[in-house]
């Protein structure tokens, strides 16, 4: 059995973010969908609302799950058991920065590999910094954001 994580803050959530979980539910048995806590850096939501809200939007889907951590990624993959690491990535600056995070994840954890994942092209300028940019600022992100989502 596979089961892959999907790390990232979540702040919001995007289409984006649900599309990649869409379709690494295609290569993979089971994801977990890891919500990092960085205290350093500023959200908009806390932990709790991002967890309650992705588990919303996968509440009919017994596969994904979604849990919250701290530290390495390295670190969280090893006690949860996962085979891989999925992460998207939209533009060629994200692709240089997902190759050399897998490159080091594969050093520290070498049984666990990267699958990196493009945006679709219609997703692919969507980023949850903007969509928080919307939001603080009194825009409506709903098209950003899948249905059911804050």
């Amino acid at each position: 059995m596979s089961t892959a994580a999907f790390p990232g803050t979540f702040d919001p959530f995007s289409v984006g973010h649900y599309d990649i979980v869409q379709r690494a539910l295609l290569l993979f048995d089971s994801l977990i969908v890891a919500i990092g806590v960085n205290v350093e850096k500023k959200t908009l939501y806390t932990v709790g609302e991002r967890k309650a809200n992705i588990e919303s939007l996968f509440a009919h889907d017994p596969r994904v799950s979604v849990q919250a951590y701290e530290g390495l990624t390295v670190d969280f993959c090893r006690k949860a058991g996962v085979t891989h690491i999925v992460r998207g990535v939209r533009s060629s600056a994200d692709f240089a920065f997902e190759l050399a995070a897998a490159q080091t994840n594969k050093a520290m954890l070498p049984e666990v590999d990267t699958v990196l994942l493009p945006a679709l092209p219609e997703w692919a300028h969507v980023s949850s910094t903007i969509i928080r940019d919307i939001l603080k600022n009194g825009g409506n992100a709903a098209q950003f954001l899948p249905t059911g989502n804050f």
